[in-house]
C-alpha cells in the first residue's frame, strides 16, 4: 500500500445467507483505492452494496473475503478509528437537547476537558453556520440544521477520513450549497472525504473521482473528465442567409432556426471549423458551446443497461 492511499479495497466480497438458505453476494470482487486528500464519490442504485461496503470499512461488518486497509491499517483497527468519522444518512439525536449540548456530549466521549470542549464547540458551531442557534433545542431545527449539527459532531475528533452517507439529502438549496462548500473546504484542509449519495449533481460538483457500483460489482471508476465525455457541440450564429444555412447543413447533425438565431449541432472540432468557415463574412458567431454528458446521464445509462 502506498502512503498516499487513505482507503484500499482489494477483491472485497461479502456474502449473506438469504431467508431460503441461499447465499447472496452483496459485494462481489470490489477493488478501489482512495488517495489521501481527495473527495471520492461512491454511487450506485439501491441495493448495489454501498452501505455494506461502508460498514465493512468501519469495522461494523466482516468481509467474506478480500483485503481492506484504512489509513494504513486493517479495517476496524481500534486506533485507526480515532482518526475516522462517519455521518449516517439520518443521524439521530435527542431532540430535547440543544445543538451545544449534543456537541458537548460527544466531546465528553472524546474525553475533552471543559475549557477545550467549550472552545471546540464554539468553533464547530461557527464552522457549520449554527453559531446563533447553538442554544436552541434540536426539535426546533430544520432538516438542514440537523444535518449541519451532524457534520459538526463528525468533526469533533479532527478526523483524517470522513465517510458521509447522503450528506445533502432533503436539504433546501441554500443548505445544499453550504454543505457542498463545507465538503470542499475539508479537502482544502487535507482531509479525505468518502461520499455516498444519490444526489449526483453534488457528486459531480465536489468529487475528484467517483466509483459506480451495481449489484455489488464495480462498473466505472475514474475522474469526471475520464468518465463524462463531450457530446454534441452547439454553434450559434446570427444573420445567416439561405446560402450559409445550406453550407452548414452539409457538415452538421442538425440545424435549428429560432428567429434570427441559427443553432448548428456538430460532433467534432473539425466540423466546428467547417461551420465557422462557411459563416465567415456572412454571419455573426454568437457562441460555441460543448454539451458534456452529466454524471446522472452516465448513471442512468449504466443501470438501465445492467437491467436488460
Amino acid at each position: 500500500m502506498k502512503v498516499a492511499d487513505a482507503i484500499v479495497i482489494q477483491g472485497l466480497k461479502k456474502v449473506f445467507k438469504g431467508a431460503l438458505g441461499d447465499r447472496v453476494a452483496a459485494v462481489d470482487d470490489l477493488s478501489i483505492q482512495v488517495s489521501q486528500g481527495e473527495i471520492f464519490g461512491f454511487i450506485g442504485p439501491n441495493g448495489a452494496g454501498k452501505t455494506t461496503t461502508i460498514k465493512i470499512l468501519l469495522g461494523l461488518l466482516f468481509p467474506t473475503s478480500g483485503k481492506l486497509q484504512v489509513l494504513g491499517a486493517p479495517a476496524g483497527d481500534n486506533e485507526t478509528k480515532r482518526r475516522i468519522s462517519y455521518l449516517p444518512e439520518s443521524p439521530y439525536f435527542y431532540e430535547h437537547m440543544s445543538g451545544y449540548e449534543v456537541l458537548d456530549f460527544y466531546c465528553k466521549l472524546f474525553r475533552l476537558g471543559k475549557p477545550a470542549r467549550k472552545k471546540k464547540i464554539n468553533e464547530l458551531l461557527e464552522r457549520v453556520g449554527l453559531a446563533s442557534d447553538g442554544k436552541r433545542a434540536l426539535r426546533q431545527y430544520s432538516k438542514g440544521m440537523l444535518q449541519r449539527i451532524g457534520i459538526a459532531q463528525s468533526l469533533i475528533n479532527d478526523p483524517d477520513l470522513l465517510i458521509l452517507d447522503e450528506p445533502t439529502s432533503g436539504l433546501d438549496p441554500i443548505a445544499h450549497k453550504d454543505i457542498q462548500d463545507l465538503i470542499i473546504s475539508l479537502k482544502q484542509q487535507g482531509k479525505t472525504v468518502f461520499v455516498s449519495s444519490h444526489q449526483l449533481t453534488d457528486i459531480e460538483r465536489v468529487c475528484d473521482r467517483v466509483a459506480i457500483i451495481n449489484r455489488g460489482k464495480l462498473v466505472k471508476l475514474g475522474s469526471m473528465e475520464e468518465l463524462l465525455h463531450i457530446g454534441r457541440i452547439i454553434v450559434t450564429l446570427t444573420g445567416a442567409d439561405d446560402a450559409v444555412l445550406a453550407a452548414v447543413k452539409a457538415v452538421s447533425e442538425e440545424c435549428v432556426m429560432d428567429g434570427n438565431m441559427l443553432r448548428v449541432y456538430v460532433r467534432s472540432e473539425d466540423a466546428v471549423l467547417k461551420v465557422l468557415e462557411a459563416a465567415k463574412g456572412k454571419a455573426t458567431l454568437v457562441s460555441v458551446v460543448p454539451q458534456r454528458q452529466t454524471l446522472e446521464d452516465l448513471f442512468v445509462e449504466i443501470v438501465r443497461e445492467a437491467r436488460k
